[in-house]
């Protein structure tokens, strides 16, 4: 297998660009289509926040970018992932082993099934160290020690020899960050990193990877299905359904001028404070697509007060609203008072 660089490229070029990816996992049932010709691109020190409900493909498109979807049963069926000239895709595993952990870190949901119970967290932390920056054992452990004192975790002499047993959730989620950071990584993909943790502690990992952002200069996209966490972190947003981008621009833009109705309807199922008490929260109704046998026009469809016909039988392209505001809508409904209770009920 070869893979190939770019053959021109611009000091303005994005450090990410995903074209058209397409993921699929077969099963007994069927081809599942987890991830439908997928396009965004990632600007050098920007914040992205991808958002949707769980089975979105919001997860499995950033597997897919690292090529770390298991296979069988799953594929990358198609599309193009370029970072820094190289296209992912096409590379082979010896290249893209090299570029995972030391270009491209990712931290996963839950870290106490993501780091190995049976080594301690030095043990752990090291051996990227080893074979991405070719450190010696002495020098390894020098800098994971530095590693631990830029996540906040104290006595890092003592937590290099513990065991991730002995850590609580936000401390493992500290080590977790620290080994993602070890070799100063360009991107950090972040999968809800703060999910299972508490609010408190979700605060304070929140200020660090920004504190961190700040200090290595690398590009984040964040995962989550928290639109709060997104609304004070990410430059640009993008919202996913039924395994494709149903809308993405700026974060102000999206927020306040909303123009999918699945993106309405989930600003919509947000607690808000400045709502009367009596008023309630609007759930969308209804479930996602089987991605087995897709719709054949809008997938939301089925879900959605504005449909029309054309809704039904055709699917939707992209369509530009406003610079870098992009919906995937055939009617585009307003929202007049950017308010999350004012239009109809989804």
């Amino acid at each position: 297998m070869t893979y190939t660089r770019k053959s021109t490229e611009s000091p303005l070029s994005p450090l990410l660009e995903v074209r058209n990816l397409r993921t699929e996992f077969v099963t007994e049932y069927g081809i599942v289509k987890a991830v439908n010709n997928v396009s965004f691109e990632l600007n050098s020190g920007e914040t992205l926040g991808i958002v949707g409900e769980s089975g979105s493909g919001k997860t499995v498109a950033m597997l897919s970018v690292l090529k770390l979807i298991e296979s069988p049963p799953g594929r990358i069926a198609g599309g193009e992932v370029w970072f820094e000239g190289f296209n992912l895709v096409k590379m082979p595993g010896d290249k893209i082993r090299d570029i995972r952990g030391s270009k491209i870190a990712m931290i996963f949901q839950d870290p106490l099934t993501s780091l190995n119970p049976v080594f301690t967290i030095g043990e752990q932390l090291i051996e990227p160290l080893k074979v991405h920056l070719n450190l010696s054992g002495k020098l390894a452990r020098e800098q994971a020690k530095k590693s631990l004192e830029q996540v906040g975790i104290p006595d890092p002499n003592r937590a290099l020899d513990s065991y991730p047993h002995q850590f609580s959730g936000g401390m493992r989620q500290r080590a977790m960050i620290a080994m993602a950071i070890s070799c100063n990584p360009s991107l950090l993909i972040a999968d809800e990193p703060t999910t299972a943790l508490d609010v408190t502690i979700q605060e304070q990992i929140l200020e660090l990877v920004e504190n961190l952002q700040q200090q290595l200069g690398m590009s984040i996209i964040w995962i989550t299905h928290d639109l709060g966490v997104i609304a004070g972190i990410a430059d640009r947003v993008i919202v996913m359904y039924a395994g494709e981008v149903i809308e993405c621009g700026p974060t102000s833009v999206l927020f306040g001028n909303p123009r999918h109705p699945y993106t309405q309807g989930l600003l919509r199922s947000i607690p808000r404070l400045d709502l009367p008490k009596s008023e309630k929260l609007k759930p969308i109704f209804g479930f996602p697509p089987d991605l087995i046998h897709l719709p054949v026009g809008c997938p939301f469809a089925p879900r959605c007060s504005y449909r029309i016909e054309q809704c039904l039988s055709q699917h939707p392209g992209l369509v530009e609203i406003d610079p870098g505001h992009i919906s995937r809508c055939w009617v585009q409904p307003e929202r007049p008072d950017r308010g999350a209770g004012s239009e109809r009920d989804l």
